[in-house]
């Protein structure tokens, strides 16, 4: 028995999904989003806050500030609250009301960034905020998922722990989802540690600049990103798949209607990535192929999972890009 249920971040299930068309494919997704809050993000908050506060690296007077999208700053509301800390969340008016008002109700104080940068999305502008409050706040320490190695430790010892621990045989690949970067660059390290030959690949969407694609506007939060994150230079990449906003939103609704798997976004690039990478392979003897599903539908309810939404705005964006 927990005394709180944040105690019970990690040890989510692994299910095995079937591939249609794919006879040697064992495909298995880790469900992240059975963490306390809902996410992999997690994972990363509870051990970042509990490691420097062992640590003496902030005290119980430091207020802690990110820059979030949405389920890390919800993980950082919950987990600063548990340790008594002040929480400072700077989000933009891409942010669903659900998820603000989930990291309000922890009693994080927010600042929302309104004004796009020059990819057309807030992240650049909201990196900026941070730097302004750091500058003229005292005892103020920034997680910063984004170039922090303690984000990719975190996974490294949970997660990647948890899949390598969590399968029977051998794993020939695994796929994640990139955006801040902590989870792929700390699991990578830990699932090629435990199985050299194991193909890491990355998921991106279109629009992001992570793998030095063309950037663009994108409207579905949880992965890909308007900079390169630092921390990613300790990531160990075999190969990069792209998918479309349109092939995300249509996985998604596969997931929840074939599999019963109510997950979001990144999870549905995700799942559209693994299709898209082996439809162009042959594949003659099975292969032990896991996923990290992170978060969960009900966030994306009113984005896409309402088609009313996808018109307006993915297959919109979709015929502009055609006819650019």
């Amino acid at each position: 028995m927990s005394s709180n249920i944040l105690y019970q971040v990690g040890n989510t299930p692994i299910v095995e999904i079937n591939l249609k068309n794919e006879i040697n494919i064992n495909l298995y997704a880790k469900l992240e989003f059975f963490n306390p809050t809902g996410s992999v993000k997690d994972r990363a908050a509870a051990y970042i806050i509990k490691k420097i506060l062992d640590e003496n690296i902030i005290n119980k007077d430091t207020t802690l500030i990110e820059s979030s999208s949405g389920n890390f700053g919800v993980s950082l509301s919950a987990y600063s609250r548990l340790y008594g800390l002040k929480f400072i969340c700077v989000i933009d008016k891409n942010t669903t009301p659900l998820n603000e008002m989930l990291i309000k109700t922890q009693g994080a104080q927010i600042i929302k960034v309104t004004e796009q940068d020059k990819f057309g999305g807030y992240l650049l502008n909201r990196i900026l905020k941070i730097k302004e409050i750091l500058n003229s706040t005292p005892n103020i320490y920034w997680i910063n998922q984004y170039e922090n190695p303690l984000n990719a430790e975190a996974y490294y010892e949970t997660l990647g722990n948890e899949i390598c621990n969590g399968v029977l045989g051998n794993i020939d690949y695994i796929f994640l989802g990139v955006s801040s970067g902590g989870t792929i660059t700390g699991v990578s390290q830990k699932v090629k540690e435990r199985f050299p030959k194991v193909k890491v690949i990355a998921v991106d969407i279109f629009g992001s600049v992570i793998f030095g694609n063309t950037p663009q506007k994108r409207y579905i939060p949880g992965i890909g990103s308007s900079m390169v994150p630092n921390i990613l230079q300790r990531a160990i990449i075999d190969d990069v798949v792209w998918v479309s906003e349109i092939e995300t939103a249509k996985s998604c609704k596969e997931l929840l209607k074939e599999h019963n798997i109510f997950a979001g976004g990144s999870s549905g690039s995700v799942y559209a990535a693994i299709k898209k990478y082996f439809s162009k392979k042959e594949i003659r003897e099975p292969l032990n192929v896991i996923c990290i599903f992170p978060d969960r539908g009900e966030r994306y309810c009113t984005t896409i999972y309402d088609d009313c939404w996808c018109n307006e705005y993915l297959i919109d964006k979709e015929r502009k890009t055609i006819n650019d």
